[in-house]
């Protein structure tokens, strides 16, 4: 369970780190990526930005 916990704390990390670098390539911006505010906060759902990123992801996977 721990185990679980830390992967997950480290894949939120870098998903931060990563976030500015991929908004100036154009990610979070395809049509798919819902964008909306709720509660005096602006919500992001990267819907297509995940699909597209988990597709190049498996892709060099069965390259390497």
């Amino acid at each position: 369970m721990i185990r679980w916990m830390i992967v997950i704390f480290l894949a939120l990390l870098l998903i931060s780190w990563f976030t500015p670098l991929l908004h100036k390539l154009g990610f979070g911006k395809l049509p798919g990526d819902l964008r909306f505010k709720a509660f005096g906060r602006e919500w992001f759902i990267p819907l297509t930005t995940t699909i597209l990123l988990s597709f190049v992801a498996s892709l060099i996977g069965q390259l390497i």
